[in-house]
């Protein structure tokens, strides 16, 4: 199972995406395959046409990198394969063609998460390939407050949200995860099979039963986001097969 997540949010210059397309996707996914562990690459770009909910919070801290446009997210057995490309150890080992695309991201955040929980959606049977992402997702990073906070969120992911995404019309699935590295502790991530999917559904099938749809909101507005979450986004790599 792919348990380890590694994710970049990043923004891009409006010249020369092309070429960095064509060699992330050609060239360096093909590369992180190779490494022991590393099961799947994926690149999203974030519809920015979906604001977030008007109770969400997101953080101020200055130091907090905020790019949010794309997501490169790989998946590996578990999180501890990551130690070989974590900056730590790659530091001064890349190559130069790579450091030069590498170094066109702006304002990246970068985090390792581990797999703290997952549920398959009444459409898991139509994910392309073995563990590729859905063609839609929502990718949310956050911290929550205190000891109480982290029980209610606790219990609010497994009595409520995850059993909510098992039987969603349009649901792939979901992973709840928690942190290895970087700024949040918690992340979660939603699949659908399309965008204009979970426009139709993730709201709405929830909001079904209003004491849970309370308890959502009262949930969220408790949590601290990082810039930009959380991220709908659709998959630009691998293609998606229409």
């Amino acid at each position: 199972m792919d348990r380890g997540l590694s994710i970049a949010w990043y923004d891009l210059p409006e010249n020369g995406r092309e070429p960095y397309f064509d060699w992330l996707h050609k060239t360096y996914i093909p590369k992180l395959l190779k490494y022991p562990g590393i099961l799947w690459a994926a690149h999203y770009k974030t519809d920015e046409s979906i604001k977030p909910l008007p109770e969400l919070r997101h953080t101020k801290d200055a130091s907090i990198p905020t790019g949010y446009r794309f997501i490169f997210l790989v998946g590996a057995d578990h999180a501890e394969r990551f130690s070989v490309l974590s900056p730590y150890n790659l530091k001064g080992k890349i190559e130069a063609a790579d450091q030069k695309m590498l170094d066109m991201r702006i304002g990246e955040r970068l985090a390792i998460f581990t797999e703290e929980a997952r549920v398959d959606g009444p459409h898991a049977k139509e994910r392309e390939g073995e563990y590729t992402p859905g063609p839609c997702i929502q990718l949310g990073s956050f911290n929550s407050g205190s000891h109480d906070e982290e029980d209610e969120l606790l219990a609010w992911y497994a009595d409520f949200r995850l059993p909510s995404m098992a039987d969603m019309p349009s649901s792939i699935g979901m992973r709840k995860l928690v942190s290895v590295s970087g700024w949040a502790k918690h992340g979660v991530m939603y699949e659908f099979t399309s965008l204009e999917a979970r426009a139709k559904n993730f709201r709405s099938h929830e909001a079904k039963d209003p004491k849970k749809k309370e308890w959502t909101h009262d949930v969220v507005a408790k949590l601290l986001h990082a810039p930009g979450s959380p991220n709908v986004a659709e998959r630009i790599f691998p293609p998606v097969k229409r």
